[in-house]
């Protein structure tokens, strides 16, 4: 088995990958080890122009792209079981668009994570974690300075990472999975009318009726089956 930390940029929101980086990590009796000196990071064409939108975030150009490969020329390394990410529902998706198998994956959230560990904190996204994290330190802004890229976000995410370790006290990469799990079961519902409801104080029927759904989010079924037995 092996397990990396994973991030991609797309070409649009919920779009193609033009760069994805990736690289392996250990879990042992609690220890987190990152191998910098394998991390894996590619740019790609497409054959569909970047949106605007996309490039203020991560500021990758057109340019960027020329003799680049096709993005259906990625391959995870072998036998990769468990990917790691901060909100890496989207990095799998993008992955998947190059042709990837990701059924077998054991997909790993450090926002799910976070979100757990720190629920009062004013913002879970990468930056706001590493200055959490760091008091505000000068350091934490030389480290945000090349965020948004996805060779720099795999360091932040590994920061942020064995932080949350530190904090559930997992000893192993299955321990850890089992823990994105669970953090990723909602404990109250965030849309609809009944937003900001506990899932156990929804009304029965409309419980039943958003389990007929047939894009319910399965983690929220999950939560809501669990609750209405």
């Amino acid at each position: 088995m092996q397990s990396i930390i994973l991030d991609t940029e797309t070409h649009n929101l919920n779009g193609l990958p033009i760069e994805i980086a990736y690289a392996p990590i250990e879990l042992n009796a609690g220890k987190l080890t990152l191998h910098k000196d394998q991390i894996f990071d590619q740019f790609y064409q497409v054959g569909e122009p970047i949106s605007y939108a996309s490039m203020a975030v991560h500021h990758i150009l057109e340019s960027d792209l020329e003799q680049q490969p096709f993005y259906t020329e990625f391959q995870l390394p072998k036998e990769t079981t468990y990917i790691i990410g901060h909100n890496i529902d989207y990095d799998i998706k993008a992955i998947s668009y190059c042709g990837i198998d990701t059924k077998n994956i054991k997909p790993i959230c450090t926002l799910a994570l976070a979100r757990a560990v720190w629920p009062d904190a004013e913002a879970h996204n990468i930056s706001a974690l590493i200055y959490q994290i760091s008091k505000g330190s000068s350091k934490a802004r030389e480290l945000l300075k090349g965020a948004h890229r996805a060779d720099a976000d795999i360091i932040l995410t590994a920061n942020i990472l064995m932080h949350i370790i530190a904090h559930t006290g997992v000893n192993n990469i299955e321990e850890l999975y089992k823990a994105s799990e669970d953090a990723r079961i909602p404990k109250m519902l965030n849309f609809g009318k009944h937003k900001g409801t506990a899932i156990s104080d929804l009304p029965k029927d409309y419980v039943q009726w958003l389990l007929k759904q047939t894009e319910l989010d399965p983690y929220l079924r999950q939560a809501l089956e669990a609750s209405h037995l």
